[in-house]
C-alpha cells in the first residue's frame, strides 16, 4: 500500500510493507518542516532545467576507427583520434595477456573514444557552446557503459551544451587502483576537443568556449572527476613525476554521481581539490558504493582564491546505484542481484534519472552560463518541491563565501570555536561532546569509514525527574563572538546565518531536581542517553521508555547582538529537521555489512539576518554577540551540528 503526503509542493512516498523483515517499508518520519511553506525568497522562480531546449540534437561517434570489440568506434567514426600511452597510470596485473588479447590494445596505446551530442547550428546566446564529459564507473567490461547516459545527452545538447561521453570500458572489470587513470583519460579528452575545435572540417569548428567546462562522473568516475580537477592544476604526476601534465584546462565545475573516494590515494593521502564548483548525490539504497562517499570530497574541497564557488551534496531516499545509467539498472550487483539486494523500495529508474536531469542541468546552467535562477534549490530542495520525484531528501550547501564560527575540526577542546576568540559553552545539557562523523560502511578495506568531519553532539531534556510534567528552563548552547567581529567581516542585513544539523535516536534521561547533585549515568547509559542511540541503533526503545522518541526535533535559533538586542526563529522553517532514514538494502538483512541500517548525513540551513531583523527591529545585524541553540520546541532529544558560521547572500541564492 503507498500512502503519500505533501511537503512544500512536493510528494512524499511512504511505503507500507506486511513482509518480516522488511524495514525499510516502515511509515517515514516526517517533521513540520516536510509541509511548511517554503520562504519567499526561497522559492524559485525558473524555468523547468529538465525541459527540452531550443536546439536540434545532433550526434556523431569519435575514436580509433579500429576498434576490435566497439562497431561504433570503427565504422561508425566522424572524428578519428590517436590513441595514448596510459602505462604510467593503469596497470592491469596479472590479467593483462588476457584483458590485451580481448581488446587487442595494451595501455600503451588505449583509444579516445566517445559518443557526442550536440547543439546544430550557431549558439543562439552570442556565446560559445560549453563542454561537458561524463564517464562511467567499472562495471562488466563487456557490458559497455558509456551509452547509459544518452538521457542527459539528449537534454542538454538540446540546451546549448556540447556533451560528451567517454568510454573507458577497457579499464573496466577486475582492475584496481585505476581512478587516477579515469581522471587523467578526461583530461585527454579534453585535449581531443580543442582539435576538433581548431578543425574546420569538424562540426564543433570554433563553437566551444574552453573557459567553461564541466565534468561528471559515476561511480569510479564519481572519484575521477576529482582527480581530474586536480591534475588540471598539477604539472606533473604525483606517483611519477616522469609523467608531465601541463592541462590547464577551463574547468569550472564536476559533478560526482554516487562516487567511491579514497580508491586513490597519492603518498597515501586523500587527493586535494580546491577553487571549483561541486555537486555529489547519493541515493539511500545503493547497494553498490553502500555509503555517501561523496561527503568525504565535499568536506575537503576548499575554496582558497577568492574566487565565487559553491558546493552541494543532495541525499535522495530509494535511489540505487546502477539507475542513473539506463545500461545499468537496477541491478546494483549484477544478475543475480535480486537474490543478494532488496530491491522492492527502489523509486522508479525514470523518477531517479528525472532528479539527475534537474539537478545536473540546472548545475550546469549555474556554473557553466552563470544563471542564478536556480542557486535557491542547491541551498534548500524545497525550493523546487513541485519538480522533484516523490521522495524525500537531504542537501548540503556551501559557498566560498562562508567564514566558520566552530567546525570542530581544530582541537580537542570543546569550548573554543575556529574563528579567533570565539568561546563555546553548554546549559544544562545532558550530551556535549565533539566527535568524528562516520560513514555507515567502508569504501574498501584500507580506507576509513568516516567523512572526514568533525562534529558536535548535543542531548537535552527539559524534564525534571520525579515531575512527568515539570520543566525546568530550555537546555541551550551558545556560540560566543568576540566584539567586532560582526563589523570585522562585514555582516550585514544581506548575510546569512549557516550551520548543519541532523536529529538522532535517543535522549538523555531527565534532569535531577534542582539542589541534587547531577549524575548523567544513573539516567541510563555512559553518557546519560536512554533508548535507542546512534551508537546501539538496535537496543530496545519503547514509548513508555522515550516518550519524546517518534517527536519531531525542533529548536530555536537565537542571536544577541552587542547591546543586548535578541531575536528567535525557529530552525524548521529552515529545512527539514530529519533523523536518519531507515534503508535495508541487504535482501537478508545482513546487518553484518554495515555499522547501522542508515547513514547519517546532516540538513544544512540557511537563516537570512534580514529575517532576525524583521523578528525584532531592535536587532543589530552588524554586531552580532552571541548565537544560541535554544531546545525550547521539543523537551528532550539528541542533535548532531557541524559549520556554524555567516556568509554572504550568493548570487540569486
Amino acid at each position: 500500500m503507498k500512502t503519500r503526503r505533501s511537503f512544500a509542493g512536493a510528494a512524499v512516498v511512504a511505503v507500507v510493507a506486511g513482509a518480516a523483515g522488511a524495514g525499510c517499508y516502515g511509515p517515514l518520519k516526517l517533521t513540520p518542516s516536510d509541509h511548511a511553506t517554503v520562504l519567499s525568497e526561497q522559492r524559485l522562480r525558473a524555468e523547468h532545467p529538465a525541459t527540452r531546449g531550443p536546439y536540434e540534437v545532433r550526434r556523431l561517434f569519435y575514436g580509433s576507427g579500429t576498434d576490435r570489440r566497439r562497431p561504433e568506434y570503427r565504422d561508425s567514426v566522424a572524428i578519428v583520434t590517436e590513441t595514448v600511452d596510459a602505462s604510467k597510470l593503469v596497470s592491469l596485473g596479472a590479467t593483462a595477456k588476457e584483458r590485451n588479447g580481448y581488446w587487442g590494445f595494451t595501455p600503451k596505446e588505449f583509444p579516445i573514444n566517445g559518443r557526442a551530442w550536440y547543439p546544430e547550428g550557431e549558439p543562439r546566446d552570442g556565446r560559445l557552446f560549453p563542454l561537458v564529459l561524463i564517464v562511467h564507473g567499472n562495471h562488466d567490461m563487456k557490458d559497455f557503459s558509456d551509452p547509459g547516459y544518452g538521457y542527459l545527452g539528449e537534454l542538454l545538447a538540446s540546451r546549448g551544451f556540447v556533451f560528451a561521453s567517454v568510454d573507458m570500458n577497457f579499464i573496466n572489470g577486475s582492475i584496481r587502483n585505476e581512478n587516477d587513470g579515469r581522471g587523467w583519460f578526461l583530461l585527454k579528452h579534453i585535449d581531443a576537443f580543442k582539435r576538433f575545435a581548431a578543425d574546420e572540417s569538424t562540426p564543433f569548428f570554433g563553437k566551444i568556449d574552453f573557459e567553461r567546462i564541466a565534468l561528471i562522473g559515476h561511480s569510479r568516475g564519481g572519484e575521477a572527476v576529482g582527480h581530474a580537477a586536480a591534475f588540471n592544476r598539477l604539472a606533473r604526476y604525483p606517483d611519477d613525476a616522469s609523467l608531465e601534465f601541463g592541462f590547464h584546462h577551463g574547468i569550472r565545475g564536476i559533478i560526482a554521481i554516487a562516487p567511491v573516494d579514497g580508491q586513490y590515494l597519492p603518498t597515501g593521502r586523500l587527493v586535494p581539490v580546491e577553487n571549483v564548483n561541486y555537486m555529489v548525490f547519493h541515493g539511500s539504497h545503493d547497494g553498490d558504493v553502500t555509503s555517501f562517499h561523496g561527503l568525504r570530497l565535499y568536506n575537503r574541497l576548499s575554496f582558497t582564491d577568492g574566487g565565487d564557488y559553491f558546493k552541494t551534496a543532495i541525499y535522495m531516499y530509494r535511489a540505487n546505484h546502477g539507475q542513473w545509467n539506463t545500461v545499468w539498472g537496477d541491478k546494483d550487483n549484477g544478475p543475480r542481484s535480486a537474490r543478494r539486494l532488496d530491491l522492492r523500495g527502489l523509486i522508479d529508474g525514470e523518477a531517479q534519472r528525472e532528479f539527475g536531469e534537474i539537478y545536473i542541468s540546472a548545475f550546469l546552467e549555474t556554473v557553466l552560463r552563470d544563471n542564478p535562477d536556480y542557486a535557491p534549490m542547491f541551498r534548500d530542495h524545497r525550493a523546487i518541491g513541485g519538480w522533484l520525484p516523490e521522495t524525500m531528501y537531504i542537501t548540503q550547501f556551501e559557498s566560498s563565501s562562508f567564514r566558520p564560527l566552530a567546525t570542530f575540526e581544530e582541537d580537542i577542546d570543546v569550548t573554543s570555536g575556529t574563528a579567533h576568540g570565539v568561546t563555546l559553552r553548554g546549559d544544562s545539557l545532558g550530551v556535549w561532546r565533539e566527535e568524528l562523523l562516520d560513514l555507515r560502511s567502508r569504501n574498501r578495506p584500507t580506507t576509513s569509514s568516516s567523512q572526514e568531519s568533525n562534529a558536535l553532539r548535543l542531548g537535552w531534556n527539559n524534564r525534571v525527574a520525579g515531575g512527568e510534567d515539570d520543566l525546568g528552563t530550555p537546555a541551550s548552547y551558545a556560540v560566543s563572538l568576540p566584539p567586532g567581529l560582526g563589523a570585522e567581516w562585514g555582516l550585514s542585513t544581506a548575510s546569512r546565518l549557516d550551520l548543519q544539523l541532523g536529529a538522532v535516536e535517543g535522549r538523555p534521561g531527565p534532569r535531577r531536581p534542582e539542589g541534587e547533585e547531577d549524575d548523567p549515568s544513573a539516567a541510563g547509559g555512559d553518557d546519560g542517553e536512554t533508548g535507542r542511540g546512534e551508537d546501539d541503533p538496535d537496543a530496545s526503545d519503547s514509548e513508555a521508555e522515550d516518550p519524546d522518541g517518534d517527536d519531531p526535533i525542533d529548536l530555536s535559533i537565537v542571536v544577541t547582538d552587542e547591546a543586548g538586542a535578541s531575536a528567535s526563529v525557529r530552525l524548521s522553517d529552515y529545512g527539514p529537521i530529519r533523523r536518519p532514514l531507515e534503508t535495508v538494502v541487504r535482501r537478508r538483512n545482513d546487518a553484518d555489512s554495515f555499522d547501522h541500517q542508515w547513514e547519517l548525513v546532516l540538513q544544512s540551513f540557511s537563516i537570512p539576518l534580514a529575517d532576525l531583523v524583521e523578528a525584532n527591529s531592535a536587532f543589530d545585524p552588524a554586531r552580532p554577540r552571541e548565537i544560541r541553540l535554544l531546545f525550547d520546541q521539543t523537551p528532550a532529544g539528541t542533535v548532531v551540528v557541524d559549520d556554524i558560521g555567516f556568509s554572504e547572500s550568493w548570487p540569486g541564492g
